[in-house]
């Protein structure tokens, strides 16, 4: 069991996985335990209505660095996310898909990357996606779009596996649709971010929750958004107090 703060927080957004959630935390651990880095994972229940919660709190008794959030509803992907980052504790923070399709031992190798120290965000890039026609040809559209309106140079914006430092989205905006823009939020901020492949698997318990219709024209409104915070957001940073100490 770790102690004090962690250096690293996985954080997993979960609604209705209850086939998934237990055998994921086994390769969560698998993968970070021998890493000697201090971690927790932080799961994030959306207002699953089957026996995800259940799930979890087993897998929190028997592995105490797993710890759950169970919100009062179904509030999407962004909201569950936001509350994760804002409830833990490490400086360094590593996002996951609860579907099983995003490999957790992928997550050292991201985390060296990031502490080479010239970037602030590591963005997987799934280099042999495992999902359906339709699902890889709406991403594409939808990544081409968003890169020729923002330039973030970003090419696989929907990989939920990233690992990155607390400051990326400390304050950050909160809107439905936030999770497909975290690395170009990131950008629009002045933080340096870079891509690495990744391994994708097929999903192989459970239904997936997207679709043509909530992420490929959704995505598309949510970039008007975007565009529009890029021209008028400010991020002003505090240079002195004047007198010395005045915050205390």
């Amino acid at each position: 069991m770790n102690t004090g703060t962690p250096c690293l927080s996985v954080i997993v957004p979960v609604k209705n996985e209850e086939e998934n959630v237990a055998a994921l935390a086994q390769e969560i651990t698998d993968a970070l335990a021998p890493s000697g880095v201090s971690w927790e994972c932080v799961w994030v229940n959306d207002g699953s209505t089957d026996g995800t919660l259940g799930a979890l709190k087993g897998v929190a008794a028997r592995m105490p660095p797993h710890r759950i959030i169970d919100l009062d509803g179904n509030y999407g992907q962004s909201a569950a996310l936001c509350i994760g980052f804002s409830r833990a504790r490490g400086e360094v923070f590593a996002t996951l898909d609860g579907d099983g399709q995003n490999d957790p031992a992928e997550i050292p190798r991201l985390l060296e990357r990031l502490r080479q120290g010239d970037v602030a965000m590591v963005n997987g890039v799934r280099a042999k996606r495992r999902d359906s026609w339709v699902r890889k040809l709406s991403s594409r559209i939808a990544n081409r779009v968003r890169n020729a309106v923002l330039h973030d140079h970003v090419s696989d914006t929907g990989c939920a596996l990233r690992v990155f430092s607390r400051a990326c989205v400390e304050n950050i905006i909160m809107f439905k649709g936030t999770h497909r823009f975290l690395p170009a939020l990131a950008v629009m901020r002045g933080f340096a971010i870079t891509e690495l492949p990744v391994n994708h698997r097929p999903r192989t318990r459970g239904v997936t929750k997207y679709g043509v219709g909530n992420r490929l024209w959704v995505g598309i409104a949510d970039l008007y958004a975007v565009c529009w915070m890029r021209r008028r957001l400010v991020y002003p940073a505090v240079r002195a107090e004047y007198p010395d100490g005045a915050r205390q």
